[in-house]
């Protein structure tokens, strides 16, 4: 009898760790939710030495965080969308080198600071293509919280952010709006010009220190 017992919990064991694949990560490896919450963890931790650091400091700090938590190459052939398999390879190049700039100067600039603020996991799920969502919340003190919504793919041995999803508002098809228009209008160049040009704007802001 107790022999049957251990047979029935070493099966379950096992079926519940077969439902977890896209939860857990290869030997070496960080789960999804590990990718996040060690994100949120360096943002937080510029935050707190944000004044002292200055917009290029923060820069320099959040540089490999959002590198190594976001796949932004990924994420700049998705905004594009079917004009990426129009562009050269030097364009192709050029707007990931613009677009992941950007990316790191837009986190400098819009967590600059710090008042207590922190990062509260709340869940996580897996989706139907096989990426897991993870949900949390940035609490604010004397204000509302904002509701973060990570959308991560597997690469390699780890998971990658392709996409945030901050009080129902998505950054990528906020970014796939914009770009597509500029791209429908004015061509491919003609958008890494403007983002090279958002990027200068962010980087002038006398609202940075």
């Amino acid at each position: 009898m107790v022999l049957k017992n251990v047979k029935l919990a070493i099966a379950f064991m096992f079926l519940v760790l077969g439902t977890m694949n896209a939860f857990a990560a290869d030997e070496g490896g960080a789960t999804a939710r590990q990718v996040v919450e060690k994100f949120q963890a360096d943002l937080i931790a510029v935050m707190k030495d944000g004044k002292k650091l200055g917009y290029a400091g923060r820069y320099d700090k959040l540089k490999e965080p959002v590198s190594n938590s976001h796949e932004l190459t990924k994420i700049a052939r998705i905004v594009v969308g079917k004009e990426w398999e129009k562009s050269s390879e030097e364009q192709q190049q050029k707007l990931v080198d613009v677009f992941s700039r950007l990316s790191i100067a837009s986190y400098a600039h819009n967590f600059k600071d710090y008042s207590g603020e922190s990062f509260v996991f709340d869940s996580e799920e897996e989706t139907a293509r096989g990426g897991v969502v993870v949900h949390s919340h940035f609490v604010i003190p004397n204000d509302k919280p904002v509701k973060f919504d990570y959308m991560l793919k597997e690469k390699g041995n780890s998971w990658r952010i392709i996409n945030i999803i901050a009080n129902g508002v998505s950054d990528l098809a906020l970014k796939r709006s914009e770009y597509t228009t500029i791209l429908q209008r004015e061509g491919f160049d003609a958008l890494i010009t403007k983002i090279n040009e958002k990027l200068i704007i962010i980087q002038n802001s006398r609202f940075n220190e």
